[in-house]
């Protein structure tokens, strides 16, 4: 046997046998870095995608919480007078803040949505398969829920940046500060339930419209990975349904985060959205800027969706390739014994045969 066969087996005495890694072990790192990988692409995603729509997200939030009426024409207008008072970076204004919030929330999403479809495909027995229908809108609803519920102060703090002048809020901290000592920590959490009652539906129906448009093609061409082109396709359309079904409560959520600066007392869901309606009406009030969501949100989620997709793509084909470490793995399967032949087969991370010899 070579040297290198030689070193490696080195600490092996006659006729001893290392002790097989438990199946524990194995299973417990091979979950930790799903995980990762899932943090990591969902991190990724949430920021590309955000930052492609940062000026229609900020000109949708000044028409959600003012009671100006909206249509294109308005919103280009809008745009325009920003980029020209304010300067063309202004169109990203608040969008630091979306950073520190979505890059967290965007990685809880998809990592939780990931061990979410693990959990339920346990439980319903389809273990590595698509999920059938209920158990795929389950997961997305509880992805989106545990993501809103671990990041929303930032949420907030996003929109107080969006509709406010630079001269009032200087930084994130800044917000957090004044916020916490004009209007008290509580504050920091107003509009946090019509944002859970949003995101039900919209995570729900978003993560399920994707999922069940990628299982649906690759049942109709037979190829289990989708085109770049038809993975933003199947997002566009899940960002359409999702962002439809709970855009009212979007704009409530909206009116209540930013009612310390806009002068209105907005406490309640329900008396909030009677106050949206009696002055602007449902279509202008509940609906306001919902055809530019029709625009931004289905390309923030089509980008989000397939950066999240090929990126999980990439960091397995880097993996395989030996770009992250392994742990070493050392099995001893047969070994040379005393007047006998055998073969000693060292298997090493992802187990290959270094080599045999003969007595």
């Amino acid at each position: 046997m070579g040297n290198g066969m030689q070193e490696r087996q080195g600490a092996l005495t006659q006729g001893e046998v290392r002790p097989l890694p438990s199946a524990g072990q194995s299973e417990g790192y091979k979950q930790g870095r799903s995980v990762l990988k899932s943090l990591l692409s969902g991190a990724f995603a949430g920021a590309v995608a955000k930052t492609a729509v940062a000026p229609l997200d900020r000109t949708k939030i000044m028409f959600q919480v003012s009671s100006n009426r909206f249509s294109a024409k308005e919103a280009y207008k809008l745009i325009y007078r920003m980029y020209l008072k304010e300067g063309f970076f202004s169109l990203w204004r608040g969008n630091s803040a979306t950073m520190v919030r979505v890059v967290p929330y965007a990685a809880i999403q998809f990592c939780a949505h990931e061990q979410y479809k693990h959990l339920l495909g346990k439980r319903y027995g389809f273990q590595g398969k698509a999920l059938p229908p209920f158990p795929r809108l389950l997961a997305g609803s509880l992805a989106g829920t545990t993501a809103a519920m671990l990041t929303y102060p930032l949420d907030m703090v996003r929109a107080r940046m969006a509709v406010t002048p630079k001269e009032m809020y200087g930084n994130i901290l800044h917000v957090f500060v004044r916020i916490s000592r004009e209007e008290g920590m509580k504050t920091l959490y107003r509009g946090f339930t019509p944002t859970i009652l949003g995101v039900v539906p919209y995570a729900g129906l978003s993560f399920f419209t994707y999922e069940t448009l990628k299982k649906l093609h690759a049942d109709k061409s037979g190829r289990s990975q989708p085109y770049s082109y038809e993975r933003l396709a199947f997002g566009a359309c899940a960002g359409l349904i999702g962002q439809s079904a709970s855009y009212p409560l979007d704009v409530v959520r909206r009116r209540m985060q930013t009612a310390g600066v806009t002068g209105h007392t907005y406490s309640t869901i329900v008396g909030t959205m009677r106050e949206i309606v009696a002055e602007e009406g449902v279509v202008r009030g509940l609906y306001k800027g919902l055809s530019m969501n029709w625009v931004k949100g289905p390309i923030a989620v089509g980008i989000s969706f397939t950066t999240f997709d090929l990126t999980q793509i990439l960091l397995r084909k880097l993996e395989q390739l030996g770009y992250f470490p392994r742990p070493q793995v050392d099995v001893v399967q047969s070994l040379w014994t005393h007047g006998e032949r055998g073969t000693q087969l060292c298997v090493h991370g992802d187990q290959q045969d270094f080599g045999s010899s003969s007595e």
